[in-house]
């Protein structure tokens, strides 16, 4: 099969094996798949990991159990072992022996075929077209912030970051009727917020008081926390998306003086992203940037690492 690998660099090859699902999984044929700020870590070393990249999809399954056989599908990226500690406690997704799709231990979707525990598998309906439901894994990590560090319409919230992440979370905020803001660097992606009725701010502009009860941080650089840090009030809360490749530097004294808590804040619930893009409650075509065929994924890493580019897509298959 085609496939998009990492084995210390980022090559496209065409006779890669195919997949062999293993108990409990199904085969899924890839139409479209996503690039997300991890891939692009992924790329510079990130989780040391080697093999399929990616892990937002949407495509078909080919082989399994028969229910799923022929139905269109997203994908959740942890496949867990169902059977340690965490995962009998309810937290499989910080399973200790889990694999991550195109992350950790398992092969991505950057390929024609990805095979995929079946409990993983949630169907797409259809309202939701193959663009937007791309889109459902990042968007469940949106949601998962409010999930974890609810919300409420008094609070004055930041999203640090004005990028794919960014914006998706900034969207879901918003729906809790916060006072929010969007700061960031790039005058494109700021002016998408604006666009979408978010008030937006540049980060040479923006001037931290300390008075925020949340912020957001995803701006997907190691500089993100240390920018993050003055913006909160004592006893506020720092919400942690970026994940990178290159370690940070940080002064820890305020956190500890303010009292902030800190949430680290990852993978999140697919229903409720699924519904939002079926309502049309969240806008995401608008993000979309370029769209590669899978042969030219360098190209496509290329224009995902461009200053201003959201969504990058790599078409795969057409069913």
């Amino acid at each position: 099969m085609r496939a998009v690998v990492f084995d210390g660099a980022v090559k496209f090859v065409d006779r890669h094996p195919d997949p062999t699902p293993g108990t409990g999984e199904a085969l899924v044929r890839v139409h479209l798949a996503g690039l997300c700020a991890t891939d692009l870590q992924i790329a510079r070393g990130y989780m040391r990991f080697r093999g399929v990249v990616g892990h937002e999809m949407v495509g078909t399954v080919v082989g399994g159990s028969e229910s799923w056989i022929g139905r269109r599908v997203a994908c959740e990226i942890n496949a867990p072992c169902r059977s340690c500690d965490l995962c009998q406690s309810g937290l499989s997704n910080h399973c200790r022996n889990r694999t991550v799709m195109g992350i950790d231990g398992r092969d991505g979707c950057f390929a024609d075929l990805v095979a995929v525990p079946e409990d993983n598998l949630h169907a797409v309906p259809d309202a939701v077209s193959d663009e937007e439901a791309v889109f459902i894994e990042p968007l469940a990590a949106a949601y998962q912030v409010i999930q974890q560090c609810p919300v409420e319409s008094r609070m004055r919230v930041v999203v640090l970051g004005s990028g794919r992440l960014g914006l998706l979370v900034a969207q879901v905020l918003a729906t809790t009727g916060c006072e929010l803001r969007v700061v960031g660097r790039n005058s494109d992606t700021l002016s998408a917020c604006e666009k979408k009725g978010i008030q937006a701010e540049h980060i040479e502009q923006f001037v931290p008081r300390a008075d925020c009860d949340v912020v957001v941080e995803c701006t997907g650089s190691p500089e993100g926390v240390e920018l993050a840090i003055p913006m909160i009030r004592p006893r506020g809360t720092l919400v942690l998306k970026s994940t990178c490749a290159e370690a940070a530097t940080v002064n820890l004294a305020p956190v500890v003086v303010n009292e902030i808590r800190i949430v680290g804040s990852r993978c999140g619930p697919f229903p409720e992203a699924i519904d939002a893009l079926a309502r049309k409650a969240i806008d995401v075509r608008s993000m979309i940037s370029r769209v590669f065929p899978i042969e030219r994924a360098l190209d496509a890493f290329e224009a995902a690492e461009q200053p201003g580019a959201l969504k990058v897509m790599l078409k795969i298959s057409t069913a």
